[in-house]
């Protein structure tokens, strides 16, 4: 807050370690992210609703590896009154459904040596040698 007495939005935010939008954002509405009110929910009903049980859900439970566009061409050959635009409803809703009922993902635990920094040592003195 200091800097933001001496120095503009921008040097200040570049100062403290932010950006300079953030620093707008700021000046605009300083409230906290807790004190403001949260985003609307869904703003239209769901177009996949009466399909997702009946449709969708036994073609993801048959072929778990089924991509979200071969699903919905799947569903626009069977239902053609589907339009183009609910495309990307359908991929976030069998994303959301595969983070939670979806196969499991293996976990890999990288190890990585960067030249130097954990050496070998066996303590051998060479100076007899």
């Amino acid at each position: 807050m200091s800097l933001r007495r001496n120095h503009s939005p921008a040097v200040a935010a570049a100062k403290a370690g932010f950006s300079t939008s953030a620093a707008y954002r700021f000046e605009k509405d300083p409230r906290l992210p807790t004190q403001k009110k949260s985003p609307r929910e869904r703003r239209r009903a769901d177009p996949f609703a009466d399909l997702w049980e009946n449709d969708i859900l036994p073609m993801l439970n048959a072929a778990p590896g089924l991509r979200p566009i071969a699903v919905f061409e799947e569903l626009c050959r069977r239902h053609p009154e589907l339009g183009s635009g609910t495309r990307r409803t359908l991929e976030r809703r069998i994303r959301a459904w595969r983070a939670v009922n979806g196969p499991d993902r293996e976990v890999i635990f990288r190890q990585e040596h960067p030249p130097g920094r954990m050496g070998l040592s066996d303590f051998t003195e060479v100076a007899d040698l």
